[in-house]
């Protein structure tokens, strides 16, 4: 029996279309069952969503930026300091980065790293070290809770970027957080992940790598020790593009060049982005607790986008908010052809 087994169910729709004299027309479509954890994603719509774009320009003038508590004096001005015995000097600083705490907090620690000194940064337009320094940031403030509270096991970076993302704030930034309630997916993967182990001595991450390696069909490529891919299921609209660290296994693990490997690849990913005329995307980076080998460090990318821009209707609906059933207009194979290019 396969460790790992990628099922899927075609469905087929059968309709008169007015669109060719009322004639008898099938559509297919189709369900995934993801590998891990059971759970479903459908295939439909395909060619019925392209990205659609926003004038970033407008949130550069006065009354479309209105008050930005990033931008600067502002953010040293009216943004929250730690307490001293969490972070004695208040804030951490590197290059344009800054973090500070979260006014409106996740967790017991909770952060937010203020990205770049400027408001509106297209994606093609972030360099390595504005990524790097924030990353880092986030990662030492991570480190830093983990050693002050072990109690909370689970580290968590998010990012909401540009507006379809639900990002409150077009200025870049990000959000890092230490819990013990990691969110639903994160807990059915994790348990997922453990009886996996369980049951076939292997971690399921560094298997599934391996199985998408060889197939090609998902895997875009490898840097250093991160490995690129497609996920069977995937979590947006317009797909998602995973990366997983095999054997990195909590914050501990992971070392400054894991955060250049993750660059690396996502500066490609951006190009891609950029490309396709994707703007605006979902993001999180997720490490397990010390001492289980059984879930590695990975990242995930989902890009994000209006249906229109004249009603500004957003991309979920209720598929994803009430039956929690992720929708994909993209195929992860065609996906995974297209960024493999820029890698």
């Amino acid at each position: 029996m396969a460790s790992i087994s990628f099922e899927k169910f075609d469905v087929e729709n059968t309709f008169l279309d007015p669109r060719r004299d009322f004639q008898p027309t099938v559509v297919k479509s189709q369900v995934r069952i993801d590998p891990l954890t059971g759970r479903t994603g459908h295939y439909s719509h395909f060619g019925a969503v392209q990205p659609q774009q926003l004038d970033l320009e407008k949130y550069l003038d006065r009354q479309g930026k209105g008050f930005c508590p990033f931008c600067g004096a502002h953010r040293e001005a009216v943004t929250p300091k730690f307490p001293g015995d969490i972070i004695p000097e208040g804030r951490l600083a590197r290059g344009e980065a800054l973090l500070v705490p979260n006014l409106h907090p996740y967790d017991v620690y909770s952060s937010v790293c203020i990205m770049t000194r400027g408001h509106v940064v297209p994606l093609a337009q972030f360099s390595y070290d504005q990524l790097f320094d924030s990353f880092n940031l986030g990662l030492d403030f991570l480190k830093k809770v983990k050693d002050i509270d072990p109690s909370l096991p689970y580290q968590i970076m998010g990012w909401n970027y540009m507006p379809p993302s639900g990002g409150g704030l077009v200025h870049p930034h990000q959000q890092y957080f230490a819990t013990g309630n990691p969110g639903n997916l994160f807990t059915d993967e994790l348990r997922a992940s453990e009886r996996f182990y369980k049951s076939y001595q292997k971690d399921y991450w560094s298997e599934l790598v391996s199985i998408e390696q060889k197939s090609g069909r998902r895997y875009i490529g490898q840097l250093g020790d991160s490995h690129w891919l497609t996920s069977y299921v995937s979590l947006g609209v317009l797909g998602e593009i995973l990366c997983v660290f095999p054997g990195v296994y909590c914050i501990d693990d992971f070392t400054a060049a894991n955060v250049s490997e993750l660059i690396a690849g996502l500066q490609k990913v951006f190009s891609y982005f950029s490309k396709a005329g994707i703007y605006s995307f979902n993001a999180s980076l997720f490490f397990g607790s010390v001492g289980r080998r059984f879930f590695p460090a990975h990242f995930r990318i989902v890009p994000r986008t209006f249906l229109n821009t004249r009603d500004y209707a957003t991309d979920q609906n209720f598929f994803q908010v009430l039956l929690q059933e992720p929708v994909s207009v993209v195929w992860p194979e065609d996906l995974c052809r297209e960024v493999k290019s820029f890698f």
